[in-house]
């Protein structure tokens, strides 16, 4: 149930974060001195928070589609297998969200 409901958030606030990839395209794309006011919202503490977590709302959503998938294929509905990969895409997408702003973060010294 718990991953039913995170998948229904994750995908409301992935509809919504996409606002903020709309401004950052809108802000890159008026010049230099929209993007500096769009890179200062995101390096600020708030604007890391809000993209640390439409990151991890994507990474989560991701991974839990492919677990949708794997049993629409018709597997893993033993409640233990369903248990495990419930597990797997929670814990997963924290993983994979701390590895992708790793990278980012050594990529550019900082996001």
């Amino acid at each position: 149930m718990v991953t039913s409901i995170l998948h229904r958030a994750t995908g409301i606030v992935l509809a919504l974060g996409s606002l903020l990839i709309a401004w950052a395209l809108v802000a890159l794309a008026a010049g230099p001195e929209s993007w500096a006011g769009f890179t200062g919202f995101a390096r600020s503490g708030f604007g890391f928070l809000i993209l640390f977590g439409w990151s991890w709302a994507l990474c989560y959503h991701l991974l839990n589609g492919i677990r949708h998938l794997v049993q629409d294929a018709g597997l893993g509905y033993r409640i233990e297998q369903f248990v495990r990969t419930s597990w797997i895409s929670i814990v997963g997408s924290l993983v994979l969200t701390a590895l992708v702003w790793m990278v980012a973060m050594m990529q550019r010294g900082g996001a």
